[in-house]
Order: C-alpha cells, then structure tokens, then sequence
C-alpha cells in the first residue's frame, strides 16, 4: 500500500506500534510512520478498512463516527437506510474510512441537518 501523502510503502504492522499493546481482535494494520497515516485491516488480513489517513483526516472520520453511531445504535435509522440515504444525496456511496477532510465535513452537516435538528 502507497502512502497518498509521501509516496512511501506503508508497513503492514500490528497496531501495537502506534498504542503500545495490540487493541481488538483485528489488530494489524497498514501504517506509514513519516506521515502518521493509518488504516486497520479486515480481520488481520492486509485488506484495508478504507484508505490510509493522517492526523487531521482521522480525526475528521471520528466525527463523523460520533455523530453516525447513535443514529444506528439508538436505532432511530438504521445503517442500511443512513448509507442509502446518503447514497441518494450524494449520488454515491460514502464511507468514513474513505472520505477525506472535505467529504466529512459535507457529512457532518449533513447528519446533524438530517438526525439532530430539532
């Protein structure tokens, strides 16, 4: 796997190498230390959950994450109807772990216009 920001092979590692002890059942994944970009693996094989990402763009993704989960997990829609609806808006399938800065942010005001406006 090629890191989008450097060019660099990414190591495909244990995610110990960033915590310090393995987290989850799935621990290894795709990592290039220069940039700090990131992505677990499915079930510790080498293909990736999304796309590699650095520091800003995985924060971007974790809220999205905090804002798409209670929606599903409180059952007020449920994951199949969220990604349909968003598929719908957007003209085509969006993931969290393949968008980018930009993308999130499109999706974050999107979930709160569309699950949290009262």
């Amino acid at each position: 796997m090629i890191c989008p920001y450097c060019g660099l092979e990414a190591e495909w590692v244990e995610n110990n190498a960033i915590y310090g002890k393995n987290y989850g059942n799935s621990y290894m994944m795709w990592l290039c230390r220069p940039c700090d970009a990131r992505v677990g693996c499915h079930n510790n094989t080498k293909k990736p959950l999304g796309t590699l990402a650095g520091p800003v763009v995985r924060a971007w993704r974790v809220h999205v994450h905090t804002l798409l989960d209670p929606i599903w997990k409180s059952k007020k829609a449920g994951r199949d109807e969220i990604y349909g609806r968003m598929k719908q808006e957007f003209g085509r399938e969006i993931h969290a772990g393949e968008a980018d800065d930009e993308t999130c942010r499109i999706v974050i005001a999107w979930l709160e216009k569309n699950f949290y406006q009262k």
